[in-house]
């Protein structure tokens, strides 16, 4: 987990006291933190501990060390104390994970310029910080930082906007909490460079107009994604071959050109994410002791970002759907018409549901951001999973009061079943039509 996630919990406490900041020293961020990751660790480390047992036939060997393939079937394990040790394996998984990108010509000191493993060993909050990379990360460090309300944040954005891999409105709302935070986005930047000097960092922007800008700041973070983690592995010895992107695993089912080694995770260079590491995980055993696992369908991927506000998703959004040019029905509903949302006083936000377009409505993909985002996306990414159309999810009862109740209402849009109007609602519905490149509004009356 990264900082960003451990202290989700500090974060949730500054929001609901409105705008006004908590006074926290980093010593109880960095505490909170540190607990948090020794409560997992502790939990795996028991568990590790029980596998190793007599009592159940010692099914599980722990070595630590470095590890780095002889052949394959042979990995070589080489100590802290300079020892080495050679074990036998009939099957391999690489999971190896990643680790943060750089940039030429930036020296990372994980002090004053900085990747996300530099952040977990600062000593105060920094002043001023510049984060460059507005992906998920950067944006999610920018909220972090912006919300404890000692750092002046600034984020490089070289793109038009910021989570450029999704829509519009997404992108805009949380670009406008952003600022409304006291984020500058420097959008549309060409960083020049970005150096030591003083002791503090400077760096230069140039933008399309032929204006350049120069800002001095105390510390700046690297965010411009990861790389694999599979150095010193000697992958060529076990004759595994390399893609662009990562370990190349064909038709994505884990197995690698070299029928008993398998890669899951990051290291396979495919979807970097947590979830998705331990399903790969789980169905590259399952193929090794030959279960009959189903294969694995990336399509359903529930995804959360922590921003401000909350930001989740599962399929495809209606940028992809753009590029791909696939006629589609969208239904977008906002916060505003939740009971659960006028209750908690979080009207912020909105769901959007995209379905195909003809009768049967296939769900293609949902968007939800707002408070509790996470908690609604689920049952659709199942129902993606299934193959399932919008009737199927039109006859399940929701709890009330609850978030999920504003995806019971996008069905109900589309099937024209709901009590608010879009005609009447304009600027809280929107229910349309996107065929060809042109947009038909679909006026549920």
């Amino acid at each position: 987990m990264g900082a960003f996630t451990k202290t989700r919990t500090i974060n949730e406490g500054i929001q609901s006291v409105g705008r006004r900041r908590l006074n926290l020293k980093w010593e109880e961020v960095q505490k909170n933190i540190q607990e948090a990751t020794f409560d997992r660790k502790f939990q795996y480390s028991c568990h590790i501990k029980l596998l190793q047992s007599e009592d159940l036939n010692n099914i599980f060997k722990y070595e630590r060390g470095l590890g780095s393939f002889v052949d394959n079937h042979h990995v070589e394990i080489r100590k802290s104390n300079g020892t080495k040790k050679i074990i036998y394996a009939e099957n391999i998984i690489i999971a190896t994970g990643s680790k943060p990108r750089t940039l030429p010509n930036i020296q990372v000191d994980e002090q004053i310029i900085m990747t996300s493993d530099g952040v977990d060993h600062m000593t105060d909050f920094p002043k001023s910080m510049v984060i460059v990379g507005a992906g998920v990360i950067g944006c999610e460090y920018a909220t972090m930082f912006s919300n404890f309300g000692k750092t002046k944040v600034y984020l490089i954005d070289r793109s038009d906007q910021i989570l450029p891999f999704e829509d519009d409105d997404i992108s805009d709302m949380i670009s406008t909490n952003l600022k409304d935070n006291g984020v500058t986005i420097h959008s549309k930047a060409q960083l020049e460079r970005l150096e030591v000097k003083d002791g503090e960092v400077e760096y230069e922007l140039s933008y399309k107009d032929g204006s350049k800008e120069i800002i001095r700041v105390e510390k700046a973070l690297l965010s411009v994604g990861r790389k694999l983690n599979i150095d010193g592995l000697n992958m060529e010895k076990a004759g595994v071959s390399l893609s662009k992107r990562g370990v190349h695993i064909g038709d994505l089912n884990t197995q690698t050109n070299i029928p008993n080694i398998y890669v899951v995770g990051d290291a396979s260079g495919h979807i970097s994410l947590v979830n998705v590491g331990e399903l790969e995980g789980r169905y590259a055993v399952e193929r090794i002791f030959k279960k009959n696992s189903s294969a694995i369908n990336y399509n359903n991927i529930c995804t959360i970002m922590f921003l401000q506000p909350e930001v989740a998703s599962v399929g495809i959004n209606e940028k992809k759907c753009i590029e791909d040019n696939i006629p589609i029905k969208v239904v977008k509903l906002d916060y505003s018409c939740i009971a659960r949302a006028i209750a908690m006083r979080k009207t912020q936000g909105f769901f959007k549901i995209i379905v195909t377009d003809d009768k049967d409505m296939k769900i293609l993909g949902m968007r939800a951001v707002g408070e509790h985002a996470s908690s609604a996306i689920q049952g659709v990414g199942l129902l993606i999973k299934m193959d399932s159309h919008i009737h199927e999810l039109a006859e399940m009862v929701h709890p009330h009061p609850s978030i999920i109740e504003g995806v019971q209402e996008c069905v109900r849009m589309l099937l024209n079943k709901s009590i608010f109007k879009s005609s009447i609602f304009k600027d809280k519905l929107w229910c349309y039509r996107r065929k060809n490149g042109e947009i038909e509004h679909l006026q549920r009356l």
